[in-house]
């Protein structure tokens, strides 16, 4: 029997059992791409994480490599693997375990992630992760949105959503109230009929609490995700972009409320010169779980 050992942990979240489940493979060397599909179908969460470990030399040179697998596909890139993955690293690796930063090479590119001073709070730690500059895509039709979403087009605010993309695209939405955000009921249906013909792969929707607080929401594959980092990095561009929130400043995005298991994202990004850089999620990291898989 071939053992693969792995970590679960909690991302965006301080406490276990709250905000979004990630499972993370040390050292998937040995496993196929196939194998690594079929390993995240059996794990059965939103994404599951894989390693493949090189020199530690390498790795500071070039990153440590990370693949990225929902129960149905590899992804380029995803928020809560990448912050959780980098957290995990932190926590199962002596060479990396006071690391201020780590990098992680995913199929997406280079992203770092910052662990900054008194991180560590009981179990949990803080990271940051600087998401790739946003790609602006198209805008979108406000009542065939509102229409996929099971809303009625006046819930959704003056501006038109569009596709924004950190490394994953996704369409933007912004909704009038945290009734109407409540109410959200994806059509799937609707969903896979509309986004093929699109260039964004799925819908990302928020409205405002207030003092400096959002709500977000994210359903996908018939359910719903408890955090989703990478819509947050676009989220936080498209606010930035279109003035309903401020350049620099770092905004406190809430989601997973509806399903029970709370998650808390801190986002930013700069606009300067006509263009919004500097992207920012950032979020604790809780372990929940460790053990071996067992193939043969």
């Amino acid at each position: 029997m071939r053992e693969f050992e792995y970590r679960r942990c909690d991302v965006f979240s301080e406490r276990p059992l709250e905000g979004n489940q990630l499972a993370v493979f040390l050292d998937a060397t040995n496993l196929t791409d196939d194998e690594m599909q079929a390993v995240a179908r059996e794990m059965n969460l939103s994404e599951t994480t894989f390693l493949q470990r090189r020199e530690v030399r390498v790795e500071q040179e070039q990153g440590v490599r990370v693949r990225i697998f929902t129960t149905q596909e590899e992804l380029p890139f995803a928020g809560h693997p990448t912050l959780g993955t980098a957290a995990t690293i932190r926590q199962a690796f002596p060479e990396y375990s006071s690391a201020e930063k780590i990098v992680l090479d995913l199929n997406a590119g280079q992203i770092a992630v910052t662990f900054p001073p008194a991180c560590d709070s009981g179990s949990a730690t803080f990271g940051e992760m600087r998401q790739l500059d946003p790609v602006f895509g198209l805008t979108h039709d406000l009542t065939a949105v509102a229409r996929v979403l099971g809303l009625r087009a006046e819930d959704i605010a003056e501006t038109s959503p569009q596709t924004v993309s950190t490394g994953m695209a996704f369409c933007i939405t912004v909704l009038r109230s945290i009734d109407a955000l409540t109410r959200l009921k994806l059509d799937t249906a609707a969903s896979e009929r509309y986004l093929p013909g699109s260039d964004a792969k799925f819908f990302y929707t928020l409205a405002p609490v207030g003092a400096g607080v959002w709500r977000a929401r994210m359903q996908f594959y018939g359910g719903e995700d408890p955090a989703t980092g990478s819509a947050a990095g676009c989220a936080i561009s498209y606010l930035v972009q279109h003035g309903f929130w401020r350049s620099g400043e770092r905004l406190h995005l809430r989601q997973g409320v509806e399903m029970g298991r709370p998650s808390d994202l801190y986002i930013s990004a700069n606009f300067s010169n006509g263009k919004v850089g500097e992207v920012r999620v950032g979020g604790s990291t809780v372990p929940v779980a460790k053990g071996f898989l067992f193939l043969t």
